[in-house]
């Protein structure tokens, strides 16, 4: 192949997989424990021309439903119908090869006779981990990895690190005045931010499987923690509270609407049981771990637990004592800072409670990613920065 063709099948491949990748981010939020995964079968034309980069037509597109199934390739195959013969699949993620509550999406791609197979990563889950690539590749059908890798890893950097670490990826929201403060010395805090950036946090929680927060913010602002934009109503995340002394009464809001919107309290195994069964009783999910004298959890073994359920992507809303324990324990791996043009000076409550670093160096560290507005207020996307 000459490298100008080469160069015009790499932007076609580039092309088609962020159309695939566009696809598989309408599943965050509503498809754990499985990954977001997004698929496009195109056929090549017959005259070969290119138009907006390019050279064919989309035959089938699927991303993963709701749940998890069907998974994307299967959706994009059901689509195309007998259009997907001799089409180019471009999917975000190496096609599963194990038996689960459906067949082996590389099974189906060979079944309908695709040519051609293009991936932007593989998948390490151990049933897969290039077997799906294998599977194809042993059926005749051509197979390009790598095309939009770090992208796909991002969309799916939770479902990643549940498979290697055992642990959901954290989320650590802030709303602060531009000195860092979430409330004023007598505890107010309505509204520190304005209208749009609290629309895009309802748009975060819409985007993650779960919402916690610490049983400080449960106790004094008896929060619903629920999405409440236009069209998410279907698609909750789990509202979760951090809970190791289990103060967290039956008249909560929280609990007195589990049944409806699904709420998870982290407890100690030694706990009141009897506050334990009225929760349960009201559909209040306990998730039992080891404990401190203190009744304190240690947040590690906290998320190892979330993860063993599913958990993919978890975003933590408050309040300070919570923060400081995911930062303390290296746990905080993206940030989103709402900060409003304000300040409140030193009586105001902080965001994040006490660190007690003894050195500049020991702090945790992030790198910026994205900056927007939010009406009058600043939104900043932070990355863990690996020491």
């Amino acid at each position: 192949m000459g490298s100008d063709t080469a160069g015009a099948r790499g932007a076609r491949d580039f092309a088609n997989m962020s159309s695939a990748l566009a696809l598989a981010s309408r599943g965050l939020g509503n498809v754990w424990p499985n990954p977001a995964v997004g698929c496009v079968l195109v056929r090549e034309t017959e005259s070969g021309e290119e138009t907006g980069g390019r050279a064919g037509r989309v035959v089938g597109r699927g991303w993963t439903q709701a749940g998890g199934r069907p998974h994307a390739e299967t959706e994009a195959l059901r689509r195309a119908g007998s259009a997907a013969k001799g089409s180019t699949a471009y999917v975000t993620l190496e096609p599963c090869a194990h038996h689960g509550t459906t067949p082996p999406c590389a099974d189906a791609l060979i079944a309908a006779g695709v040519a051609r197979v293009v991936a932007a990563i593989e998948d390490p889950d151990p049933r897969v981990a290039g077997k799906g690539f294998a599977r194809l590749e042993a059926a005749g059908i051509e197979v390009a990895r790598g095309v939009g890798a770090s992208e796909a890893a991002e969309i799916n950097a939770g479902f990643l690190l549940r498979v290697r670490a055992g642990r959901p990826l954290v989320t650590l929201k802030l709303a602060t005045t531009l000195d860092g403060r979430i409330a004023a010395a007598d505890g107010e805090s309505r509204w520190i931010t304005g209208d749009d950036a609290r629309a895009r946090a309802h748009r975060l929680r819409a985007e993650h499987d779960a919402v916690m927060i610490g049983s400080g913010t449960a106790l004094a602002d008896d929060p619903e923690l629920t999405c409440r934009l236009p069209g998410f109503a279907g698609r909750q995340p789990v509202r979760i509270v951090m809970d190791g002394r289990l103060r967290l009464a039956p008249a909560a809001v929280l609990a007195r609407t589990a049944r409806a919107t699904p709420t998870w309290v982290v407890t100690g195994a030694d706990a009141d049981a009897g506050r334990k069964k009225a929760l349960a009783a009201l559909g209040v999910k306990i998730v039992e771990v080891p404990a401190g004298p203190d009744g304190s959890i240690h947040a590690r073994d906290a998320l190892i637990a979330l993860g063993g359920r599913g958990l993919t992507r978890v975003l933590v809303e408050g309040g300070g004592t919570l923060a400081a324990a995911l930062l303390k324990a290296d746990l905080v791996d993206r940030m989103a800072w709402f900060h409003a043009p304000s300040v409140l000076g030193g009586a105001g409550l902080p965001a994040v409670g006490a660190l007690a670093h003894a050195a500049l160096a020991e702090m945790p560290r992030f790198e910026p990613v994205a900056r927007t507005a939010a009406g009058a207020d600043g939104l900043v996307t932070f990355r863990r920065l690996d020491r």
